[in-house]
């Protein structure tokens, strides 16, 4: 079927009341009719008991994800943040290392940093590029950690050449996929990547109105090169051996819902699985009017530098063309330096926010806000510049979003 068909219909549960749509399941505990029946379901994992670990709304989204994405399995937690830190927590032990692309989203490199790094993970930052990612390879190395789109340098890596190293290295190939909009701009787990992690909040909520996030995974065997799904269980048994690829995504639920709490609720759940109904129309949408005002605004005498990978000049077209569905929603304008950034942020009409993929067009400066805890150095690499604006383009008119560009652009 189709990315648009899965989205309307996939993760559908049988309802005992025929409910045309997906049923909340606002309630915290399972209850069982025996003893026997409580023993089997904490043996075995299968039905309900708490809703920590899953209920029947998350299990309906997981479904549909899994639909979307082309996964095995998917686990979704409370926000995207929460996915990327569980996905990492399930595949890294003290001693080991990270190579993460540079140009990461501001908080996926705090987690690195003063999360991971405390735990005695290390990181190596390099340029996305297959050569470089060869180089900074160790024996120590468990994970190769890239996006989709680079946020907000706009690059797109090469996912294909990357899983075939990673795939080579015996090492995990983790695709922080929030800008590949749930698959519909793009599905890494088609190209080899071995997880791919995202935040629902953006283009599958779609309204800026909720918190969700997504780990996705596929068939591999590349599971039993790591020990920790070698060992056995507080089961006694052998995680590789009793699940297959099955066991990573189990110990995302484990550690990441049943121990640490990430849970998304029943109600956020709920919102995400209707948002993901549109999410292929949103951005194909937004995709175009982004277009739009790039092939517009490119050359404007008062933006010193343009960013879209749909443009045919644009560095990572050649990329964008082969992996995404279109240019996407997102552009960013470089107005040269950050009094002249301010002046155009206080002059246009449109809301000034620090998210993504909202109906509404939100505009943001990385510099002073999402990259702003970083040193000058690191944000300079992440393709952060204090003349910068990020623009995730909403389903206005694109002519009244082209006047309001232009009226700004006057106050610069």
């Amino acid at each position: 079927m189709e990315y648009t068909t899965l989205a309307v219909l996939a993760g559908l549960p049988e309802d005992p009341h025929g409910a045309v749509g997906l049923p909340i399941y606002a309630v915290a505990a399972y209850g069982f009719k025996t003893l026997e029946e409580g023993q089997e379901r904490f043996a075995t994992g299968e039905g309900y008991v708490y809703a920590r670990q899953k209920d029947p709304t998350a299990k309906a989204l997981e479904e549909r994800l899994k639909a979307l994405e082309g996964a095995l399995e998917a686990v979704v937690l409370a926000s995207g943040q929460a996915a990327t830190f569980a996905a990492l927590l399930s595949l890294l032990r003290p001693g080991d290392e990270v190579v993460a692309a540079k140009g990461l989203f501001g908080q996926t490199i705090g987690l690195f940093n003063q999360v991971l790094a405390p735990m005695g993970v290390g990181v190596r930052y390099v340029d996305p590029e297959p050569e470089a990612v060869r180089g900074a390879l160790t024996e120590r190395t468990r994970v190769l950690f890239v996006e989709t789109v680079a946020n907000p340098a706009l690059l797109v890596p090469d996912l294909e050449a990357l899983a075939t190293l990673a795939e080579e290295a015996g090492v995990a190939l983790v695709v922080d996929n929030t800008f590949g909009a749930a698959g519909a701009l793009c599905r890494p787990l088609a190209w080899g990547a071995h997880v791919v992690v995202e935040s629902l909040t953006k283009w599958a909520s779609g309204h800026g109105s909720v918190l969700g996030g997504a780990v996705l995974s596929r068939e591999t065997e590349l599971w039993r090169n790591y020990p920790q799904f070698l060992q056995p269980d507080l089961k006694g048994q052998i995680p590789w051996e009793a699940l297959r690829a099955r066991c990573f995504p189990e110990r995302v639920r484990t550690l990441g819902l049943s121990l640490c709490g990430m849970a998304l609720s029943p109600f956020n759940a709920y919102l995400l699985f209707q948002g993901l109904e549109t999410v292929a129309l949103r951005v194909a949408r937004m995709s175009e009017t982004a277009r739009f005002l790039a092939e517009r605004l490119q050359g404007h005498p008062k933006v010193k530098a343009l960013r879209y990978p749909g443009l045919p000049e644009d560095p990572a077209h050649r990329n964008a063309r082969k992996y995404l569905a279109s240019g996407g929603p997102i552009l960013t304008l470089d107005l040269g330096d950050l009094e002249r950034a301010s002046r155009f942020l206080g002059a246009i009409r449109l809301l000034k926010a620090a998210n993504l993929g909202d109906a509404r067009t939100l505009l943001v400066h990385p510099w002073t806000t999402t990259h702003s805890r970083l040193k000058e150095e690191a944000r300079l690499q992440a393709g952060v510049t204090p003349g910068l604006v990020r623009v995730s383009v909403g389903l206005e008119d694109p002519l009244d979003l082209l006047a309001l560009f232009e009226e700004a652009l006057e106050a610069v």
